[in-house]
C-alpha cells in the first residue's frame, strides 16, 4: 500500500474525534475525543519515525502514548470530582 495513502487514513481517522468533540457539549464526550486524537497522533509520530528511521522521533511518540492519556484522565477525574462538589 502506498506511504501517501496509509497517512491520509490516518488524518482522516483523526478527523472523526476531533468532530466529535466539536459537536458535543458533554464534557465527558470531549475528554474521550481529545483522549482518543492524542492516541491517534502519538501513534501517527511513532510511524513517521519507522519510516524516517529516526529513534528519538519514536521515544518521544512512546512517550506520549504511555504518559498523555494518563495525565488526561486524572484532568477528567479532578473535573468530575470538582462537579460533585459544586
Amino acid at each position: 500500500m502506498n506511504l501517501e495513502i496509509v497517512m491520509m487514513l490516518m488524518i482522516l481517522a483523526l478527523l472523526i474525534p476531533i468532530y466529535e468533540a466539536w459537536k458535543s457539549d458533554d464534557t465527558w464526550q470531549k475528554m474521550l475525543a481529545f483522549g482518543s486524537i492524542s492516541s491517534k497522533v502519538s501513534i501517527m509520530v511513532i510511524v513517521v519515525s519507522i519510516l524516517r528511521d529516526d529513534w528519538m522521533i519514536g521515544v518521544v511518540g512512546v512517550i506520549i502514548l504511555s504518559v498523555g492519556n494518563a495525565g488526561f484522565m486524572l484532568l477528567a477525574h479532578i473535573l468530575r470530582r470538582l462537579s460533585e462538589v459544586s
